[in-house]
């Protein structure tokens, strides 16, 4: 039996956290789809308890949001988790035995700062809400995004944004950007990376492909969430968003086929690479 060791990132620093869970239970349905293999998961407190996977001890990665601010505050984790990067980074350009790694929100602007990537700032306002995420040309051809339409929507919560992105860096380092926030015109504010394709074995998303409606009506159970909500869209858009909240072919749409797909692509090439070497 082959096995495919998961670890899990928590980067939530000790704030109760409904994504956190959301992922777990799609690594679990994940395991359980897995007749075949021997899936195990582990979890890593990384800011709270200063906890770090070892790049060689696993198979697949996922890196969760949190809170606060992505800017560098002189921590020891922070220092960790750029090592991990570019350890998964490098041991893929290097090795055959390829390590898969995703990179939610906290850990999306986290990476997007230490590759020096663009500018990563404070949003005028805070951002929570059910987003239609636009794709790029590059993120027609991703395959993580093929059976959603354009836009597609996703849930949203974040102080920070990824803006003006440097495009000769993403070049030099092969990285594509996928995905961009809705075009509005009549603001004049440039729109926000939503999506990039750091290589073929990493992908980051500034959006929750993780979060279900359960976990977002109990977000918005949150003053603040409900307030950054209201002062964003209105109070009559707020209403329509919690109505349309389990929409099949919104977030409930997104949950199903982002996340899912990656680890799926990650234990066939796993797999693969377990026969090539046996």
């Amino acid at each position: 039996m082959n096995d495919i060791r998961i670890a899990l990132l928590d980067m939530n620093n000790n704030h109760v956290n409904q994504g956190f869970k959301n992922i777990k239970e799609i690594s679990e349905a994940f395991k359980l789809s897995c007749a075949q293999e021997n899936v195990s998961i582990e979890t890593f407190d990384v800011r709270f308890k200063n906890e770090m996977p070892n790049v060689e001890d696993f198979d697949i990665f996922i890196s969760s949001g949190g809170p606060g601010d992505p800017h560098r505050e002189g921590l020891e984790w922070e220092d960790k988790f750029a090592q991990f990067l570019d350890n998964v980074f490098e041991h893929n350009q290097y090795s055959d035995d390829k390590k898969y790694l995703f990179l939610i929100c906290h850990s999306f602007q986290l990476a997007s700062i230490h590759w020096k990537l663009g500018n990563i700032c404070k949003r005028k306002s805070y951002s929570f809400g059910v987003m239609p995420v636009h794709k790029t040309e590059e993120g027609e051809q991703e395959f993580l995004f093929k059976n959603l339409p354009d836009p597609f929507y996703a849930v949203d919560s974040r102080a920070y944004q990824f803006i003006e992105p440097d495009h000769e860096r993403f070049e030099e380092l092969g990285m594509k950007i996928v995905a961009i926030e809705k075009f509005r015109p009549h603001i004049n504010l440039e729109r926000a990376v939503m999506a990039i394709r750091f290589s073929e074995e990493i992908f980051g998303t500034q959006f929750h492909p993780e979060a279900n409606p359960a976990g977002m009506i109990e977000n918005l159970k949150d003053e603040k969430n409900k307030q950054a909500m209201i002062e964003n869209f209105g109070m009559e858009k707020y209403l329509e968003t919690v109505d349309r909240m389990d929409d099949e072919d919104k977030i409930i749409l997104t949950q199903a086929q982002i996340l899912p797909r990656f680890l799926q692509f990650a234990k066939k090439n796993v797999l693969k690479q377990a026969e090539a070497m046996a």
